[in-house]
Order: structure tokens, then sequence, then C-alpha cells
């Protein structure tokens, strides 16, 4: 019996002698897929761009804390944002941020705002006469989501932070 499975195998290289194997062809032809991550930063920026510009001057107060309500928004809803009568569910601390960084963490806040139906929260933009205190505003003012801001009460960062009102549409939310 093992000399049959000898002579097999003897035929067997004889037959192959000098056959060359071929290449692999490892050429892919579909799209890679995206990973969600980089779906979702594209995205992000998308909206940055879309909503907040530099140049845009909206008109804000002087004097006294920093605040802003939109037109359609009634009015004691700043009144409610001074007091504290809203507790923020989100927190976005920019401290230490690029301007380009926290226009997109501001973007990705308002819309995670938005997905969870969190009607209030908290931006830390931090203290000083820096860049991110000055352009935070403005950018939420230029949002279409954002309904009014109030310079935060103490708990929640008094004048380093501003508490934002999310206008989620008419889903339910709490306060």
């Amino acid at each position: 019996m093992k000399d049959d499975n000898y002579s097999d195998l003897s035929l067997f290289s004889a037959l192959i002698e000098g056959i060359k194997p071929l290449r692999q062809d490892t050429h892919h032809f579909k799209q890679p897929v995206k990973a969600k991550q980089q779906f979702e930063v594209k995205e992000q920026q998308i909206h940055a761009d879309s909503y907040f510009s530099d140049t845009y001057q909206p008109l804000l107060p002087v004097d006294g804390p920093m605040r802003w309500i939109n037109n359609n928004t009634d009015k004691h809803e700043l009144k409610r944002l001074r007091r504290g009568d809203y507790s923020p569910d989100l927190l976005l601390d920019l401290h230490g941020m690029r301007q380009a960084e926290a226009k997109l963490e501001l973007a990705a806040l308002i819309q995670a705002c938005l997905k969870q139906s969190t009607i209030c929260c908290c931006v830390m933009h931090g203290y000083g006469m820096g860049i991110l205190k000055q352009q935070t505003p403005m950018w939420l003012a230029q949002h279409p989501n954002v309904k009014a801001f109030h310079q935060a009460p103490k708990e929640w960062g008094g004048d380093a932070a501003l508490l934002v009102l999310i206008d989620i549409g008419d889903q339910p939310h709490r306060r």
C-alpha cells in the first residue's frame, strides 16, 4: 500500500514539474467603509461651517451680564435662565481649545442636545478677555436652534460660562 502512495506521489510530482504558481490578485474594487467617527466629525464640521461665521456681529450687550434672546422666544425665558430655573444636562468646557476646535465642539454640543431632547446646556469659555469669551456668544446667537443664552449663575461657572436654551422643536422635554 505504501508503494502505491509513493508511485502516485512521484507521478504527481512529474506532472507538476516546471509549473509556476499564479500571483494573487490583490486589487479590491470596493470603496473602503468610512468609520462612524469620521462621518460624525465631517457632519460636525459641516454644521460648524454653515452656522458659525467669524464676521457676523449680533447685537449683544456692552454692559452687564452677557445675554441674548431670539426674537421668537418669550422674554421670560431669559429671566428664567438668569435665575437658574433651568439646570443644564450637558456641559462643554472650551478651556485650552483653539477657535476652530471650539466651533466644532459647540456645533457637536447643540447636535447632542437635539438628539437627547436636552433644552439647557452650559458652555464654559473661561475668564479673561480671550477670544473664546468674545466669540462664543457671537457663534451661539447665529445658530437657529439657540433660543437664548445668559451668563451662568455662580454654581454653573458665573461669568466664565453661559447657560444656553436650545429649541428642540415639539419633542417632550423636562425643565
